[in-house]
């Protein structure tokens, strides 16, 4: 089997139910979804990397968010969406915001924002929120001009979350402190 087609030779490319625009915001909307699953993928090797255990539920999770990912990949590759042929589903949203509230449980509050780092392992877990935040505003942008499945949309929002829940977690898990902007105002209400 040959992957090239040479369809795209012109510029056009093939969304379930139409051709369009390698640039429609469709495809740069699930092609951000793409790029998102690639730094996925990049972060989780550089946790199993020398996992003793430590990362196993983490690595569970980053595999199920991939999965997840091409679901919404998917789901915004209709160029109208079929609802019951849709693979996002807000229990999704939900899973990430059970694994959000146990990564927060396990993190010391902060006031303000924190600098994207610390170990390395955060930083890619940071690198995943950054891109992540650019596939929401992708998807958010088509769903202002063609129709876009709602749960994508909740989805997305809730994962850059888990993403920076995972980041301080990481930094916990390896004894690093995050790092408070220092000009910054107070922004996060302590956790009672």
């Amino acid at each position: 089997m040959r992957i090239y087609t040479r369809t795209g030779d012109e510029g056009k490319t093939s969304v379930i139910g139409a051709r369009v625009s390698k640039d429609d915001a469709r495809v740069e909307a699930y092609g951000t979804i793409d790029e998102l699953n690639a730094t996925v993928g990049q972060a989780a090797a550089i946790l199993g990397r020398d996992n003793d255990g430590l990362w196993d539920d983490m690595l569970a999770q980053l595999t199920a968010i991939q999965h997840e990912l091409f679901d919404c990949g998917s789901d915004l590759s209709y160029a109208t969406p079929i609802p019951e042929k849709m693979k996002v589903t807000d229990e999704m949203a939900l899973q990430l915001e059970q694994w959000i509230d146990l990564y927060e449980d396990r993190t010391p509050p902060i006031a303000r924002f924190i600098l994207p780092g610390g170990s390395e392992h955060a930083a890619a877990l940071h690198v995943c929120r950054t891109v992540c935040r650019r596939a929401e505003r992708r998807i958010v942008a088509m769903a202002a001009l063609q129709p876009c499945p709602q749960p994508v949309i909740k989805y997305v929002n809730r994962l850059s979350d888990y993403f920076f829940a995972a980041a301080r977690a990481a930094n916990a898990m390896l004894g690093m402190q995050d790092v408070e902007y220092e000009r910054g105002a107070q922004v996060f209400r302590r956790r009672s």
